[in-house]
């Protein structure tokens, strides 16, 4: 008797309409929906978060294309796994070859793929959480599309508990009312794969001789409290340390900070993927607190991505500790955030006339790029002029925070322009 495959395989999704989320994408018309039902398949990369259906894609358009499929993971295939699939896709004569975690490959890999994705034999579907620009060759990048995948909503996993409760092989023969979810969700952090592994380690350990199980938060959390080992069979909670990694730093804690650096490496974590969120961090958490923050982010990620595990750790730790006790500045987060809000509420609001380019002799005879004053011009290469849409001036995005560099920053804006924005 052969054993059952675990529920979140069960659920795959064998139709449109049993796809929760990513509507953006396959929904009625879109553009992934349309090409998968033409049947002309391009390479493609499906980048988002974890457990947001980016296998089930792949093995959707697989099924969809009837084409062999062959699936690699890039933590633990290399050059010689991807040679030997090129191979059976030429005596194939073409096969769909999904690679999860395509931004584990190093240049020599991706290189292996390029001739077989260029004429053609291989049809690549990749899977990534993190941003192809960073991670996947430019020559590989320009020959595959990239889908983003969003993460799922909170209506989209109720819905996914609720279809694996009532149509799933094993678990419909069993009496089940889902009388709260707020403590699935929360195990799941989104993830409809762990939402699932956790729903079915509930469900098997919750079973009794009473005729109805009912799920309730109080009793998915005893059941997890001893059966977490089951789906998170790395013991690293993956995003948890990295998210408390990142507001240990956030709130200055060198010791705690260095400790959840501690976990990633010895869980195995990809030093880049560390060294990426600490570059990112030293702007929204830094900024011009100290610019020279990012300069050292920067150059630790270079650093990282040159010398390698493991005499990385030192330059990781060396920048943990630089970026931990640093003065802290979330301006530029926040001032990024109001002017897109401002862009959102008023549209595409005419640029004033003295600001354009005017290239050619009818735009400067509209008046582009009229009375246009060069600051370099004037004393303190400052001039007093307008430079936004006149429905929105005088808005203010930026404040500068309470540290020595933009208290600075803020007397020379005062210095400059008075009253006019509140400094």
């Amino acid at each position: 008797m052969s054993l059952l495959p675990p529920l979140p395989e069960r659920m795959r999704p064998k139709s449109f309409d049993e796809f929760v989320g990513q509507q953006h994408l396959i929904g009625e018309g879109k553009v992934l929906r349309r090409l998968i039902e033409s049947g002309n398949i391009p390479s493609m990369i499906f980048w988002g978060p974890p457990g947001v259906g980016k296998t089930s894609m792949a093995r959707f358009i697989a099924d969809r294309a009837v084409l062999p499929f062959y699936q690699l993971s890039a933590i633990d295939s290399g050059v010689k796994e991807l040679r030997e699939v090129i191979a059976k896709a030429n005596q194939d004569g073409k096969a769909i070859l999904f690679i999860d975690e395509i931004h584990r490959f190093n240049k020599a890999q991706q290189d292996a793929l390029l001739g077989a994705v260029e004429k053609g034999t291989i049809t690549l579907i990749g899977a990534t959480t993190e941003n192809p620009s960073f991670e996947v060759i430019s020559a590989l990048l320009s020959r595959a599309q990239v889908y983003t995948l969003r993460p799922l909503e909170r209506e989209d996993l109720e819905r996914l508990l609720q279809t694996a409760i009532a149509k799933d092989t094993v678990l419909r023969e069993h009496k089940i009312e889902l009388k709260e979810t707020e403590a699935l969700l929360r195990y799941s952090g989104g993830d409809a794969r762990k939402l699932l592994n956790v729903l079915e380690i509930v469900v098997n350990n919750g079973l009794t001789d009473s005729a109805v199980l009912e799920i309730t938060n109080a009793m998915v959390e005893q059941v997890i409290q001893h059966k977490m080992a089951l789906y998170d069979k790395s013991g690293e909670q993956h995003y948890d340390i990295i998210s408390a990694f990142i507001k240990s730093i956030r709130g200055s804690d060198p010791n705690a900070a260095l400790y959840y650096l501690a976990r990633m490496l010895e869980g195995g974590e990809d030093p880049k993927f560390i060294a990426r969120r600490l570059l990112i961090l030293s702007s929204e958490d830094i900024g011009n607190a100290n610019p020279t923050a990012f300069v050292m982010a920067n150059n630790c990620f270079q650093a990282v991505s040159v010398i390698g595990y493991p005499e990385c750790q030192l330059t990781l730790a060396q920048i943990v500790i630089y970026l931990a006790t640093s003065p802290k500045s979330n301006s530029s987060y926040t001032a990024i955030g109001a002017a897109r809000a401002q862009v959102r509420a008023t549209g595409d609001l005419p640029v004033p006339l003295h600001l354009r380019n005017a290239p050619t002799k009818l735009m400067k005879q509209l008046n582009y790029g009229k009375d246009y004053q060069y600051a370099h011009s004037h004393e303190g290469n400052f001039i007093n002029a307008e430079f936004l849409p006149d429905a929105i001036k005088g808005s203010k995005y930026y404040d500068p925070a309470n540290n020595p560099r933009e208290n600075e920053i803020r007397r020379q804006l005062r210095d400059w322009w008075k009253q006019k924005y509140g400094y």
